[in-house]
């Protein structure tokens, strides 16, 4: 069997959460596979007991995951909020596969997602061969998860259009899903939940109604703090990516990460690190996530095309492209950048040169 691209939370990690199971004693909401604590321990990272080493998925502030994961032990649904790359969707599968084993209940939110998709469709050749039925019944992921007592995710909630947002309305509050076809309905098993995200940036968003509103508590998942703190976090995305990804590349030295990582919280915030310089902002996001995409692909030009070791010139192209959305009026702003920053600090010569070239 070929190896997968991309294995789900739950596989990837399969060593951690065995070794949480084994370690957790503590009181388990119904249908959990961990405690509370385990997950927090599971989302947060550390040591354990018997000395084995819990990786961390989110690195932040700990009373934020502390929320999320009481939420979910509540009837309360659970909406992740941020700017885009802010992790939201990377907590939601870990979250789900710590709680329910099982991160796949996924309704991916877009423009064109129906009822259907959350609620359940049909088995057309089975309906008019023997017209409604159980067995002509096709669920979807949050009707399986409320038979299975597990978690549903929702990704990129306010991109589905309203009406089919409010479809989850009656599915939040009755914790029920009617069926009227068959005149019947599927009560959801305790350990049931709901974990959504949406981002508060995205062009043609869809407001989510207060009625749903209401139906979530919202956790806003912010930016990296500080420096070091990304570009911690940006290492450890890297680390695993490559790994799955077998580039034949040596690991980033954390210098360039730091360049990276620096160009786009300077460029983000408007101001450099040392609050001297006032900048032009893009009119992108430059978050982590893309810091990832930059350094994961300028390794793989690296491994491929270079030395094997990851250089300004490979770094470039790539974060001239994250930078450059709009090539009028970013253009101007990273232009001014390059020149004013860039151009002047000290052990950046390298990249001003390679972006210049670009």
């Amino acid at each position: 069997m070929s190896a997968v691209l991309r294995q789900h939370a739950e596989q990837q990690f399969a060593e951690e959460l065995h070794e949480l199971k084994r370690a957790d004693s503590r009181p388990r909401p119904p249908n959990w596979q961990l405690s509370p604590w385990a997950v927090a321990k599971y989302i947060l990272g550390g040591k354990l007991d018997s000395g084995f080493e819990v990786t961390p998925k989110y690195i932040g502030n700990t009373r934020t995951m502390e929320i999320a994961i009481a939420t979910l032990a509540t009837d309360r649904a659970l909406l992740l909020l941020g700017v885009p790359g802010t992790a939201k969707t990377w907590v939601s599968e870990h979250l789900a596969a710590a709680i329910s084993g099982d991160s796949t209940l996924l309704v991916q939110g877009t423009a064109g997602t129906t009822e259907e998709a959350i609620r359940y469709g049909w088995n057309y050749a089975r309906l008019l061969a023997e017209g409604p039925s159980m067995n002509a019944l096709v669920p979807g992921p949050v009707k399986i998860a409320m038979q299975t007592g597990k978690i549903a995710r929702v990704e990129e909630l306010t991109r589905i259009p309203s009406d089919v947002q409010d479809t989850l309305i009656s599915i939040l509050s009755e914790k029920s899903l009617p069926i009227p076809e068959l005149n019947s309905e599927v009560q959801a098993v305790k350990g049931f939940n709901v974990i959504a995200t949406a981002n508060n940036r995205d062009r043609g968003v869809n407001e989510l109604s207060s009625a749903l509103k209401r139906r979530f508590n919202t956790v806003i998942l912010p930016l990296p703090e500080t420096l070091e703190e990304e570009v911690e976090i940006v290492d450890r995305r890297v680390k695993q990516i490559g790994s799955s990804l077998e580039l034949p590349a040596e690991a980033p030295a954390l210098e360039e990460i730091r360049r990276v990582v620096t160009v786009f919280r300077e460029l983000r915030s408007g101001v450099t690190l040392d609050g001297k310089t006032k900048l032009k902002s893009p009119s992108g996001t430059l978050s982590t996530a893309e810091a990832i995409s930059v350094i994961n692909n300028g390794l793989s030009l690296a491994a491929h095309f270079g030395d094997g070791r990851l250089r300004a010139p490979d770094l470039a192209s790539s974060v001239i492209g994250a930078v450059v959305k709009d090539p009028v009026q970013d253009r101007v702003v990273w232009q001014e950048y390059l020149e004013t920053v860039v151009k002047e600090r000290d052990g950046w010569k390298d990249l001003y040169r390679a972006c210049r070239e670009s």
